[in-house]
């Protein structure tokens, strides 16, 4: 069997990194990158996906991220998938698997692999759900549209409001020429 992973929230100046890792049950129609699938696409798969798939969700919270940086939250999450499915052969989208030693990797996996296309879909959608819940929390900063990605409308409400609980401080935005904090 094999354990398609993907990330999502990687790039964000705010919110969690979130990896999943999903092993197909059932062939499932109309996967693909997650970026490349409409919003209420990827709500729709992520629903089959779930009923037709075993997987495995991973949230690093921005904290996590400030105090041991991307690479360990990555290797983390890495890890905490390929134990959950250590029966598994393990493919990851990208071209490092982070120190996790048996994983493989491959670049585009999302596009070509439908088990790294349904981890995408998940990822995404499970972090987009995130953001959309945190941002009635934090109403001023706009996450509900961008989602924690850098955006002009984004930094200009950190300009204005500061920084949120859910930012990553350690983040770097080119227009504020300075790390977050």
């Amino acid at each position: 069997m094999l354990c398609g992973i993907d990330e999502a929230g990687r790039g964000c100046c705010a919110g969690p990194l979130v990896v999943a890792g999903v092993v197909l049950k059932n062939e499932i129609l109309g996967l693909k990158d997650s970026k490349k699938l409409s919003e209420s696409k990827r709500e729709e798969l992520s629903k089959i996906i779930k009923q037709n798939a075993l997987y495995k969700v991973v949230f690093c919270s921005n904290k996590l991220i400030d105090d041991k940086g991307l690479s360990y939250c990555l290797n983390y999450a890495i890890k905490t998938i390929k134990e959950h499915f250590s029966e598994c052969e393990i493919l990851m989208d990208g071209n490092c698997s982070f120190g996790v030693d048996g994983v493989k990797t491959l670049i585009k996996a999302d596009t070509k692999i439908p088990e790294v296309s349904a981890a995408s879909i998940l990822a995404k959608v499970s972090r987009d759900n995130f953001m959309y819940t945190i941002a009635k929390e934090f109403k001023h900063y706009g996450f509900e549209k961008h989602k924690g990605y850098v955006t002009p409308q984004h930094v200009e409400m950190i300009k204005k409001y500061g920084l949120s609980p859910i930012h990553r401080k350690s983040y770097k935005i080119k227009n504020l020429n300075r790390t977050l904090f």
